[in-house]
């Protein structure tokens, strides 16, 4: 009886993904028919940098596992990247350092990520533009006129709102950054808020804040999705322009707007020192046997236990390391308000954990939960409507367990 039950569980997973097939492919035909040309034929791009078209069919795979989508995926996943650099960018700078459009320029071996954001359609980009002044508010119009209701508004940068925004002025007109911010994204077809200043303030938000900065949401009462982090790894944000080309929409998020796929889990979840943890192996002293045996930092303050992201799995410095494996705490950039409540605290945080819920119950906990959220989130946000079923009963059982 229950291997009649588990067939036709299997068997309505597999009609469910041929709908959730049906709809991606239904989708960038549309995407490829409103788009312009390509600006770079993939294929050429990849030649020029010695990408062998085998190591682009193992991140097409890579790719189509982070986005939790079965391997099936994957033609649809590569066919998404060579449509990349038609999809129109204007990318805004407004409070902030330019530090997460110089973490994308930064690489000294180009992977198909790398290339696929040099390849990119960026129509307005004020730090990467040779023009300026005048001509450079020129090509912003003439982009949000060529491109209206069909480009992707990134956002860099947190917005003063103090003083009616004029702590930040813009151009040679002398535009706010809460105008040019409301401008540029009312006519967008999806926003996404790149970095932790845009996406929560950040450091411009701090205590004491004179500038009263926030996030663009905040700011300016307009929805974005939130890809946080200081700086956030370039992946994350080529995996949801590839999920929009996907499936002509935005991943599904968080509460905070932060793509479930990328923000999902905890980096506790997945960190390389965890076993240290739970064996109760911690670093007590910059310096002493823990350290050089790379045990658990969370007595020196990594915030990992309170930090969505996935940073231990993408990693930075072409790919190489990411700051817990490289011997400093995770500080929590990916939260709200991590510069006030996490970055400067070189301890744990005991009173951060859910109330009534200890740190490894709470990690393990959540972690799980999100995980599901995301699998079906994402297809659901696809049109696949039918995993609601499947959602419904894995909830059960999670209070089963409960």
């Amino acid at each position: 009886m229950g291997s009649s039950k588990d067939s036709k569980y299997n068997h309505l997973i597999e009609k469910q993904y041929d709908q959730l097939m049906d709809y991606c492919e239904v989708a960038m035909d549309r995407m490829e028919e409103e788009l312009p040309e390509p600006r770079v034929e993939l294929s050429e791009a990849l030649k020029d940098y010695g990408v062998s078209r085998r190591n682009f069919i193992k991140w097409s795979s890579v790719m189509t596992t982070a986005l939790m989508l079965p391997m099936a995926f994957r033609p649809m996943v590569a066919r998404a990247a060579e449509n990349f650099s038609r999809l129109p960018v204007i990318w805004l700078h407004l409070a902030e350092c330019t530090g997460c459009s110089e973490a994308f320029l930064r690489s000294s071996y180009p992977n198909v990520d790398d290339i696929l954001l040099e390849t990119i359609s960026l129509e307005y980009h004020e730090t990467l533009m040779v023009a300026a002044g005048y001509q450079a508010e020129e090509n912003l119009h003439e982009a949000m006129d060529t491109f209206d209701g069909k480009y992707i508004c990134v956002i860099e940068g947190a917005i003063p709102t103090g003083m009616d925004g004029k702590y930040l002025t813009l151009g040679p007109k002398g535009k706010t950054g809460l105008e040019v911010a409301k401008e540029v994204t009312s006519r967008a077809a999806a926003n996404i808020s790149i970095g932790s200043c845009s996406s929560f303030g950040n450091i411009q938000a701090a205590a004491p804040n004179p500038t009263n900065a926030k996030g663009i949401t905040d700011a300016i009462g307009v929805k974005t999705l939130n890809i946080p982090g200081c700086p956030p790894n370039g992946v994350n944000f080529t995996g949801t322009l590839l999920y929009y080309l996907l499936f002509n929409n935005l991943p599904p998020t968080d509460s905070l707007g932060r793509p479930l796929w990328a923000y999902g889990m905890k980096i506790h979840d997945n960190c390389e020192r965890r076993a240290h943890y739970d064996a109760g192996k911690y670093v007590e002293e910059w310096g002493d046997k823990g350290a050089i045996n790379g045990w658990c930092l969370y007595k020196m303050g990594c915030k990992g236990p309170y930090t969505y992201a996935n940073c231990s799995k993408v990693r930075f410095n072409d790919r190489m390391s990411w700051p817990v494996m490289a011997g400093h705490g995770c500080m929590g950039c990916t939260e709200p308000d991590f510069w006030d409540t996490m970055a400067p605290l070189e301890k744990p945080i005991a009173d951060k954990p859910l109330p009534g819920i200890g740190i490894e119950s709470n990690v393990d906990k959540v972690g799980l939960i999100a995980t599901g959220i995301a699998a079906a989130g994402i297809a659901a946000h696809a049109g696949a409507t039918v995993l609601k079923n499947r959602s419904s009963d894995e909830a059960k059982k999670g209070k089963a367990n409960k």
